[in-house]
C-alpha cells in the first residue's frame, strides 16, 4: 500500500527571510525553525453559545488537532502565536479541561512557546505555559498581531484573517491565504471559527501600497494567485 505523500508548502521570501507557507495556514520562518499561526480564537464557539448563538462546541478541538498535526510534521524549535489565540479573557475558564491538557501538552512538545498579545486576548492566561511578549524580532523579521498602516518592511501579522477569492473554470473560489507583497507577511486565521476578509478589502490598502499577492489554501497544496488576479466579493 502507498502511503499519501504530506502537502507540499509554498516558499516565499520577505524582507529576504525565506518562509514556507503551509497549507494548514501556518508559516515556518525557515532559518530559525520557528512555526507562526495567527488567531487561534479559542474557544470562541462557547462565547457565541454564552449569546445565545448554538454552534457546535469543538472548535477548540478541532483547532488543537490541526496545530498538533503540524507541529508534529514540521518539528519546529519554536511556536509562535500571532495573538487572538484566545477569544476573550474568559476562554480559558470555559475551555474543557481535556483540551486544555491538550494545549498544555502541546506548549510542552516544543523548546519554546510565544504568545504574542492579541486585541481578543492581551493577557494570555498563564497555566498553558509559554511567554508573553507585545511583539518579537527575529532577524529581518518583526512579529506582532495587529498590522501597521503604512510600509513596513518584515511585518508578519494576523488579525486580518485574509481570504482570497479567484475565478476557476467558470465558477469562483474562495480560501483562506497568506498576503504578501515581498516586504510583508499577512497570516490566514488558523481557528476552526475564524472567518475571512476578502483581500481587496480597504483594510489590506492601508497595508499594502498595490494589491498583494495570495497564497491560497486548497486542500493538499499553496496555491499562488498574482493580487492582478483576485477578486471582490
Amino acid at each position: 500500500m502507498m502511503l499519501a505523500s504530506p502537502p507540499a508548502p509554498s516558499r516565499l521570501t520577505v524582507n529576504g527571510a525565506s518562509i514556507l507557507a503551509d497549507v494548514s495556514g501556518a508559516a515556518l520562518i525557515e532559518a530559525c525553525g520557528s512555526l507562526v499561526v495567527a488567531d487561534l480564537h479559542f474557544e470562541k464557539g462557547s462565547a457565541f453559545a454564552e449569546r445565545g448563538v448554538l454552534l457546535p462546541p469543538y472548535d477548540t478541538r478541532t483547532t488543537l488537532r490541526r496545530l498538533g498535526e503540524v507541529i508534529a510534521r514540521l518539528k519546529p524549535a519554536r511556536v509562535i502565536a500571532l495573538g487572538d489565540s484566545f477569544h476573550d479573557l474568559r476562554a480559558d475558564g470555559r475551555m474543557d479541561e481535556g483540551d486544555a491538557r491538550s494545549l498544555q501538552g502541546l506548549v510542552g512538545s516544543v523548546a519554546e512557546w510565544v504568545w504574542i498579545e492579541g486585541n481578543h486576548d492581551p493577557v494570555p492566561p498563564a497555566r498553558f505555559g509559554g511567554t508573553v511578549l507585545a511583539e518579537l524580532k527575529t532577524g529581518p523579521l518583526t512579529l506582532r498581531h495587529e498590522p501597521r498602516a503604512g510600509a513596513y518592511a518584515g511585518e508578519l501579522a494576523g488579525h486580518l484573517h485574509p481570504c482570497a477569492k479567484v475565478r476557476q473554470k467558470g465558477r469562483s473560489v474562495r480560501r483562506r491565504a497568506f498576503l504578501s507583497d515581498g516586504s510583508r507577511l499577512i497570516l490566514p486565521a488558523f481557528g476552526a471559527y475564524t472567518g475571512g476578509l476578502n483581500a481587496r478589502d480597504a483594510a489590506f490598502a492601508e497595508c499594502f501600497e498595490r494589491t498583494p499577492d495570495a497564497w491560497m489554501l486548497g486542500r493538499e497544496r499553496v496555491y499562488r494567485v498574482a493580487g492582478a488576479k483576485l477578486l471582490g466579493d
